[in-house]
């Protein structure tokens, strides 16, 4: 193991990430250390590895490559799969001053529909050009002579210069300039935008958002401090490379001289085993993942079928990502990796979003003798105390909890909307100016000061250490006509958990229509038996009522109906177009009236063009359903 007593985690502390790239390919210790390996799911010989000179001499080569056919500042879309292909060419961008557009790459047939966000993608940022393998590209241009092409996509496509991986990283002496000893940096300066990212899609449709380079570096040199990460560190993770997380960890690997250990996300959904694989073989210290993955990694992760092969004990930042994040599946996760080495105080309940770049904060601290605390059944994503601000002072980032309607700091112990103030705050929304001002200049009522990002998330800071808490989204809200205002992952959870046994875990949303509040759930298995299937929604809304929550609609889905981000978020917005739409493929739907009558349906009696009233109070909700419509499911919708 390579030593980093001489390693002074402030150095070197560079403008851009790209520039720490050099810097390490030209320390004789860095060299030939590997900053990304790549792992197939086809056992220990498929492993493939880039050092940290491999990845500069190759990045240069790329950057030239793109700029032999395009200027700077030009904009591209980056249509790779995930893998060290796609890692290169993110980094090449940067160094040669384009801005990057990286999104997941549909299937090139286009078949179902699955056009839709590579559309929105070229209309908003009108790139000069699209990078992707020659075998997409062939397949591409096999749609475009195809007489069913969609006639908007095609024509976008047909204005692309479109660009082939293997001829960016074949190295020709006309294209490669060599690289002046201690000249100037021709790459995407600190004060640039060299990325759109695309919000999640958890709350609305994806916006684009202008990350800055020096933003960017700011973002994971602060990660970089929260979670104590060294040249030492090794990083495991199978989140998308495209945004978010997956792609600051590519950034955080780089600023920190670590390595990271990569799969894709289809890999862990078809084999979840492969993530507690690579932490064991790697013996590694850090990765991030969504909450929803540690309940999947007890199910399907090996745990049963002999795991004297799996060790955790080098984590020391198991960090999870995505909020809201519950205590009770965490302490099942512990109690079941506990015996293979895994130390609680690795749990590092973390918070971000696109608008900051990604990172904002986490609890987690080097040690904390008497664990985390827990605010109604969640764990903290941050810790606002007076050391954690001194932590942080240097970094000038500030959290807030504001009121959503005055814009003046409300007292701890009462919920309201984060605010975010910090040099990694992105400069707004492409092509939305209005919202950009909405959401990138929040200003606090009656003061001078610095602007906020309002993260339209709801948080609530609780006890005398100020644990920050996320409790949900604010547009996810539900609000009664009783003046409750009820989180819907509350209401998802607590009838998952009265019938794990029936429905999907991650795989229920529940909104309001009007003044119906709804849940969709989807089924594990087919299930034929009315009579179960009617019971089942009876004890949902039994233990709901236990919970002091109405519901009006329950709707029992088929499985992939409810749409998630690339992630695995709920999204609960989508979830309630698609119902009232008539695009869930629905196997039975129940309405509760306020009188205690109950409707109900199974899927042998429902038409394409069911129309029932479900009532409450005095007002009717009129809703449509298609049991044989398609639905859209994401990524990753076998989760």
């Amino acid at each position: 193991m390579m030593s980093h007593e001489n390693y002074d985690p402030c150095f070197p502390d560079q403008p851009v990430v790209d520039l720490y790239i050099p810097v390490w390919a030209n320390l004789p210790a860095f060299r030939s250390k590997p900053a990304f390996i790549w792992a197939n799911d086809a056992g220990p010989t498929s492993y493939s590895s880039l050092t940290y000179g491999e990845l500069n001499s190759s990045i240069h080569i790329i950057s030239c490559k793109l700029l032999s056919s395009l200027k700077k500042t030009d904009t591209v879309v980056v249509l790779c799969s995930p893998g060290l292909e796609l890692v290169e060419i993110i980094f090449g961008c940067q160094r040669a001053g384009l801005l990057s557009v990286p999104i997941v790459p549909p299937h090139p047939s286009f078949s179902n529909e699955n056009y839709h966000h590579l559309i929105r993608v070229l209309s908003q940022t009108n790139p000069k050009a699209a990078i992707a393998h020659s075998s997409y590209i062939a397949k591409v241009q096999k749609y475009l002579s195809s007489p069913s092409h969609n006639k908007r996509l095609a024509e976008l496509l047909k204005g692309l210069h479109w660009i082939p991986t293997d001829a960016l990283k074949r190295a020709e002496p006309k294209d490669l300039k060599l690289v002046k000893s201690g000249g100037s940096y021709d790459g995407c300066k600190a004060d640039e935008v060299y990325l759109i990212q695309y919000t999640s899609g958890a709350t609305a449709i994806p916006k684009p958002v202008l990350v800055t380079a020096g933003s960017a570096a700011h973002n994971v040199r602060v990660a970089r401090k929260a979670y104590d990460l060294h040249p030492q560190s090794m990083i495991v993770s199978w989140l998308p490379q495209y945004h978010d997380c997956g792609l600051m960890f590519l950034l955080l690997t780089v600023v920190s001289g670590a390595t990271s250990v990569l799969t894709s996300p289809t890999t862990f959904v078809t084999r979840p085993r492969i993530w507690l694989e690579l932490i064991t073989e790697f013996r590694a210290t850090c990765t991030p993942v969504p909450s929803f993955a540690l309940p999947l990694a007890v199910k399907r992760g090996g745990v049963n079928e002999g795991m004297s092969s799996i060790n955790l004990s080098g984590m020391k930042n198991l960090i999870i990502i995505n909020e809201p994040i519950y205590k009770a599946s965490i302490d099942e996760f512990l109690v079941w990796f506990t015996p293979f080495g895994l130390n609680p105080s690795s749990i590092s309940p973390s918070y971000g979003l696109a608008e900051n770049c990604t990172f904002v904060s986490t609890a987690w601290r080097a040690s904390f003798p008497d664990g985390l605390p827990s605010h109604k059944k969640l764990l903290p994503s941050a810790r606002l105390a007076n050391s954690y601000a001194q932590d942080y002072e240097e970094e000038e980032i500030d959290i807030m909890v504001v009121d959503e309607e005055s814009h003046e700091p409300v007292e701890d112990g009462v919920e309201g909307e984060i605010w975010v103030s910090s040099p990694s705050n992105a400069s707004g929304y492409l092509g939305h100016p209005s919202l950009t001002r909405e959401v990138f200049h929040g200003r606090l009522r009656n003061r001078v000061g610095r602007c906020f990002v309002r993260t339209g998330d709801r948080g609530v800071v609780i006890g005398e250490e100020r644990y920050l808490y996320v409790m949900g989204r604010s547009s996810d809200i539900i609000r009664t006509e009783k003046g409750q205002e009820i989180h819907p992952h509350y209401i998802e959870t607590s009838a998952y958990n009265c019938s794990s046994n029936l429905l999907r875990g991650g795989c229920l949303a529940a909104f309001k229509i009007g003044r119906t509040i709804a849940l969709v759930a989807e089924m594990r298995r087919h299930e034929s038996d009315v009579s179960v299937l009617r019971r089942l929604c009876e004890n949902i809304r039994e233990v709901l009522e236990q919970e002091k929550v109405e519901i009006d609609l329950v709707v029992l889905v088929k499985s992939g109906s409810v749409p998630k981000t690339t992630s695995g978020k709920i999204q609960r917005w989508a979830a309630k177009s698609y119902l009232m739409e008539g695009k869930m493929r629905i196997i039975m739907k129940m309405e509760f009236g306020i009188y205690g009558n109950v409707s109900s349906s199974s899927m042998p009696r429902i038409g394409s063009d069911d129309k029932r009233g479900a009532v409450d109070g005095e007002k009717k909700a009129v809703l449509s359903f298609a049991s044989n419509a398609q639905a859209r499911p994401s990524l990753l919708s076998l989760l």
